[in-house]
């Protein structure tokens, strides 16, 4: 059996079977890990953040002058890391496309959304939309400017947004 061509521009064949291309391969997960840049560290420090509330630390508002809580802040993350999984999945998928992005009225409506919610499940849906967004970028076909995006916006840069204002803000409730 001969080798197929090569079809598509992360090396990998568009049908049957053909040959792996290692150095494409390696190019395209190369790329794709700069993307994801600091994610782990993020995650490892909201971690850290949420093991070290209580419920009641968690709903106390003053995370944001509106009156955000600590862990309205952790929901805040959560949703845009399950929307980023989202809009990846549109990318690889090819039905994915570039509308403006109203970002305050996102925000007010996955506010809304998980204002009520308690504190054990905002961390799971946290946890679960963070493994849908690492999913969806690793079935990727290939890093568009659109999947760097999305996936900086909903993870490593929207952590480190937020981060160090949850931290203090925890540490102050802390100190009380």
């Amino acid at each position: 059996m001969g080798r197929r061509p090569l079809d598509r521009a992360d090396g990998l064949p568009t049908t049957g079977v053909a040959a792996f291309d290692p150095q494409r391969y390696d190019q395209r997960m190369t790329e794709q890990s700069q993307a994801l840049h600091g994610e782990a560290d993020g995650w490892h420090r909201l971690h850290a953040v949420i093991d070290r509330m209580t419920p009641a630390l968690a709903d106390e508002p003053g995370y944001f002058e509106e009156g955000w809580t600590a862990k309205d802040a952790v929901a805040h993350l959560g949703t845009w890391m399950a929307q980023g999984a989202q809009m990846l999945r549109r990318i690889a998928a090819g039905t994915y496309r570039d509308d403006d992005l109203d970002i305050d009225a996102e925000n007010a409506r996955f506010l809304e959304a998980m204002r009520d919610i308690p504190l054990e499940t905002v961390h799971l849906q946290a946890a679960a939309a963070r493994a849908e967004l690492l999913a969806a970028w690793a079935q990727l076909p290939e890093m568009t400017d659109a999947a760097a995006f999305w996936l900086r916006k909903a993870g490593p840069d929207h952590l480190e947004e937020h981060l160090p204002r949850l931290e203090s803000w925890l540490a102050e409730l802390e100190g009380r």
